[in-house]
């Protein structure tokens, strides 16, 4: 049974879903799920003051990546310490969690053997699934990802099935930064089509694209659906007035129609594990809130 450090949160969802949570050594300042894992010592932080405004914190950011210099920082004495067998980390967004680049430096620095290196890549809802597997053949329990990625399929396509017969399909735009505006992509285009919407911005498999105030008037949106990446529910409301005070938009047809959402990006939206099923439960009671009830409202969405 091999050590673990999970240096990214979807992974340590995945590590803990199949069943391997008490070969979990260390992990990431953004892991925090399921809530018994916190108690696991910490390897990683970022360069950057994470409080203040969205455009703050896009400031900060894109002033590291400007000079060529990672946003986080790996601990590799915190890792020697740990002596794990295996560590988890991601190719897929350099802003969102430590990289592979990262870890390797680390790892370099601390370890004359080498753990395994295992790094998730994933660009889209087929990509969770792959790298589910990936973390389960990682940890020799092969047969375990299996089952754990059939049972989330299947609870998906049920949603999607019931979804698929209803005549209502919203137009809908997902904003995943507030200032300066983004919308999603990666997974999130796919799981609003399966939960009966259209999306409007962001490709699937592709990254979030930065969208403008006139593109989001022009489509005009049925919903609007507000999730920053790394955001709570609280903290989203408070950059809400980013969005309330422009005079665009009291004019938006989601706006008017009272159908603009709250999500929880950090927990749920923005974690390519296991929860995304709890997401697709969540766009689903969101748009059809007469014909899915999961009770999600208040914990993983809010009104406006």
């Amino acid at each position: 049974m091999p050590r673990i450090v999970s240096l990214i949160a979807s992974a340590t969802e995945i590590v803990c879903a199949l069943g391997c949570e008490d070969q979990l050594v260390g992990r990431s300042h953004e892991c925090d799920y399921p809530p018994s894992i916190r108690r696991l010592p910490i390897c990683t932080e970022p360069k950057f003051d994470v409080t203040g405004s969205s455009r703050d914190i896009d400031q900060r950011v894109k002033d590291l990546l400007r000079d060529a210099l990672s946003v986080y920082r790996v601990h590799a004495e915190k890792l020697a310490e740990l002596r794990p067998e295996v560590i988890v980390t991601q190719t897929q967004c350099e802003v969102c969690a430590v990289s592979l680049k990262d870890v390797e430096q680390a790892v370099c620095r601390a370890f004359a053997s080498r753990p395994k290196i295992v790094s998730l890549a994933p660009n889209a809802l087929a990509d969770v699934w792959v790298d589910i597997q990936h973390v389960a053949d990682a940890l020799d329990i092969s047969p375990r990802g299996s089952e754990l990625v059939d049972r989330l399929k299947s609870r998906m396509a049920a949603i999607t099935q019931q979804a698929g017969t209803l005549p209502d399909r919203p137009t809908v735009a997902c904003i995943e930064w507030i200032d300066p505006l983004m919308a999603s992509g990666n997974w999130m285009p796919e799981l609003v089509e399966m939960a009966g919407g259209v999306n409007l911005f962001g490709e699937a498999g592709k990254h979030a694209p930065w969208m403008t105030w006139e593109e989001l008037c022009s489509r005009n949106p049925d919903v609007i659906l507000v999730l920053p990446c790394g955001f709570d529910l609280e903290r989203t409301r408070a950059e809400m007035p980013a969005l309330t005070n422009r005079t665009e938009w009291p004019q938006l047809r989601a706006v008017c129609g009272r159908r603009t959402y709250l999500l929880d990006g950090n927990q749920f939206f923005n974690r390519p594990g296991p929860r995304l099923v709890e997401s697709l439960e969540i766009l689903a009671e969101v748009m059809h809130p007469a014909a899915f009830r999961f009770g999600h409202e208040e914990t993983g969405w809010q009104r406006v």
